[in-house]
C-alpha cells in the first residue's frame, strides 16, 4: 500500500510504501530532509517525530539515539519504520 508522508516543517508530501522504511521513501522521492545516514539504526541522523498516523518499527534503534521514553512519545529513527498509514512528522 501507498501512504502520504508530509514533513510538517516544510510542508513537503512525497509518497511512502508500507514495505520501505520513511527514510528509503524519502530518498527515492529526492525530497528527503537528511543529507544522509546509514539505514541501520545506528547513526541517528533521521531521527523524527510522528505528529501524526501510524507506522511499524520493523528494526531496532540505537537506543544512545532513541531512548524508551522517546520511542513512546513517537520519536523514532526514520530508517527503522515503515509508515501503515498516512504519516506527519517533524525532524528533530
Amino acid at each position: 500500500m501507498k501512504y502520504t508522508i508530509k514533513d510538517a516543517q516544510s510542508g513537503t508530501t512525497f509518497i511512502g510504501r508500507d514495505d520501505e522504511s520513511i527514510f528509503r521513501a524519502m530518498h527515492k522521492s529526492g525530497r528527503s530532509i537528511f543529507k544522509g545516514g546509514c539505514e541501520g539504526g545506528g547513526c541517528g541522523i533521521c531521527k523524527v517525530k510522528i505528529l501524526e498516523g501510524e507506522y511499524l518499527v520493523f528494526k531496532n534503534m540505537s537506543r544512545a539515539h532513541v531512548s524508551e521514553e522517546e520511542e513512546s512519545q513517537g520519536i523514532v529513527l526514520a530508517c527503522c519504520v515503515k509508515p501503515s498509514g498516512d504519516i506527519v512528522l517533524e525532524k528533530v
